[in-house]
């Protein structure tokens, strides 16, 4: 009986490691693919913990520590609290604590001035007012669009010193003394933080939100060059020449799926990227709710386009019929040219050059297949063919048309970004110098019937080249 009880036992402490064995073993897996699919990221991780141990020597070595004493806690906790994975992000939420921490703590020393006027009596009345007021006043602050989006942590910082000074005041007698020190070490700790940040493998959110604004758009693209493929690949006819996706791999049909879900993402990359300095090919005070306004386009585009992805799931049948012949080419065409229109923008975009004039050549192409389209289907709903496929074909038509006038709309906000960004202009081909040439009669000073003719020969660049002859006359 021991012995089947001992057996049991072992058999639970093994069936326990190998559980916690492969527990550890899927943990590294899972940390193993995030650090293969961002590197940043555990760079970012290295970052971190040099800045944390770069601050701890205020406690390590005692020259520092007898200058700020316990307050050097605060440096670390500045650095858990502020150190962003992007520069932006640092940036902020530093300033924000830094002149926050200044402002609440000079506020808190004047309430401190104040209520110690009041005397004995009164000054826990009068401290209590001033938290009152200012604690209200600016939590309601914090409603407010532009501050919530910008200065919500800064004023959070606030209230909270100002409320740790002001009250703490009223037992502790060297408040000047201790807001001082928490001021100086939450200095330092953003700094360290700001510094790392900056000049150590620098995560730019302006970068971020320039390559996903992009990438966005190409998503787009890349569904509509393989929905041609994909609607009408039928046995026999698997529509292959039609746009250039492999049709053996689909990951293009829910790859638009991923710019429904961008907003939250882009406006906070825009907001931290409104705070960088400038770097790069990017100057400070980027156009970035430009790149906001491109990202709201693409997003109601890739709404028509999900639209038109239940159209494929849900019109298309098994066998092509004579109206799906009909109207195979311009429905191709059209989701086609519309795809290379979009993919001309998102290279744009990421190349910061200016839509070269292929786009709207694109978007003219698209424009005459819709045309074709609509004659085709006004033919088909006056003949005898199903009018419940007409209705199908009638959705995937209207799809089209959506997206048409979606991807209409980007040219512009994206010939303004270009503009505001100064982005880079095509180069227009040199045209041959025509040489245009011009005379001056000069009288002879040595008299007698000779005079000087100057001939300048000057290029249609405004560059002049001058000779000179003689001539009798």
């Amino acid at each position: 009986m021991e012995t089947h009880n001992q057996e049991n036992r072992v058999g639970m402490v093994a069936c326990k490691w190998d559980c916690g064995k492969d527990k550890v073993i899927e943990i590294a897996s899972k940390a193993k693919k995030i650090g293969k699919d961002d590197p940043r990221k555990v760079v970012h991780s290295m970052k971190v913990g040099s800045a944390l141990t770069l601050v701890s020597l205020l406690y390590y070595f005692t020259p520092l520590y007898d200058g700020f004493g316990e307050a050097g806690m605060w440096a670390i906790l500045t650095v858990v609290v502020v150190f962003e994975f992007t520069v932006g992000g640092t940036l902020s939420k530093s300033l924000n604590r830094g002149f926050a921490t200044l402002v609440a703590a000079a506020l808190g020393v004047g309430a401190e001035y104040l209520a110690g006027l009041s005397g004995e009596k009164g000054e826990p009345i009068l401290r209590a007012i001033f938290v009152f007021v200012i604690a209200t006043a600016a939590t309601f602050i914090r409603f407010f669009p532009n501050v919530k989006s910008r200065y919500d942590y800064g004023v959070l910082i606030f209230i909270l010193t100002f409320s740790l000074v002001a009250v703490s005041g009223f037992r502790v007698t060297l408040i000047i003394q201790l807001a001082h020190q928490r001021l100086a070490t939450i200095l330092i700790g953003g700094a360290a933080c700001m510094l790392i940040s900056i000049f150590v493998c620098p995560v730019w959110a302006g970068q971020d939100l320039h390559n996903l604004v992009a990438g966005n758009i190409a998503n787009l693209a890349a569904f509509l060059d393989g929905f041609g493929g994909e609607f009408f690949s039928f046995p026999g006819n698997e529509g292959t020449e039609f746009g250039s996706h492999d049709q053996e791999d689909k990951s293009f049909l829910i790859a638009y799926k991923s710019v429904l879900n961008s907003k939250a993402t882009e406006e906070s990359l825009a907001n931290f990227a409104w705070w960088e300095p400038g770097h790069g090919r990017f100057r400070f005070r980027q156009p970035w709710k430009q790149y906001l306004k491109i990202g709201v386009l693409a997003r109601e585009c890739a709404g028509q386009i999900d639209a038109l992805s239940r159209c494929i799931k849900n019109s298309k049948p098994k066998v092509a019929s004579e109206i799906h012949k009909k109207i195979q080419k311009p429905c191709t065409t059209m989701s086609i040219e519309l795809g290379k229109g979009l993919k001309e923008l998102s290279c744009a975009i990421k190349d910061m050059k200016f839509p070269s004039s292929a786009v709207e050549t694109f978007i003219q192409n698209s424009k005459a297949a819709s045309d074709d389209l609509k004659n085709i289907l006004e033919v088909c709903l006056q003949s005898k063919h199903d009018l419940q496929e007409i209705m199908q074909l009638l959705m995937v038509a209207s799809a089209l048309t959506d997206i048409f006038k979606s991807v209409e709309k980007l040219l512009l906000p994206v010939h303004q970004l270009a503009q505001k960004a100064r982005f880079e202009k095509a180069k227009s081909p040199d045209k041959q110098q025509q040489l245009i040439h011009a005379g001056i009669v000069n009288p002879n000073d040595e008299g007698g019937d000779r005079v000087v003719i100057d001939i300048y020969s000057v290029a249609n660049d405004s560059s002049e080249k001058k000779s000179s002859s003689n001539a009798e006359i």
